[in-house]
């Protein structure tokens, strides 16, 4: 069965997050910056999430985690939640 492994950052506004999204882009930390915004308590460890399988997280953010290239910089990403930069650390397929 796939797994995979991910980090992310939450905000709430699409613009917040391609802030972000440059900001990384431009050579800031992802970690940091998962501290400091994001508004999932995962922020607290840099957005790491862990391992997860298919359908354990919301649709929209599954469907980036298992089709994402690993290492690459997606979003935003909108959920229910908000706005999601996400990076797939690791994937088993």
């Amino acid at each position: 069965m796939a797994k995979a492994s991910a980090r992310h950052i939450l905000v709430g506004t699409e613009t917040e997050c391609d802030t972000l999204k440059t900001q990384i882009e431009g050579g800031s930390d992802f970690a940091d910056l998962a501290q400091q915004h994001s508004q999932c308590p995962s922020g607290k460890s840099g957005g790491a999430l862990g391992e997860f399988g298919p359908g354990m997280m919301v649709k929209e953010f599954d469907e980036v985690v298992f089709s994402a290239p690993v290492g690459a910089l997606q979003g935003p990403v909108k959920t229910q939640f908000g706005y999601h930069l996400i990076e797939v650390t690791n994937r088993e397929d």
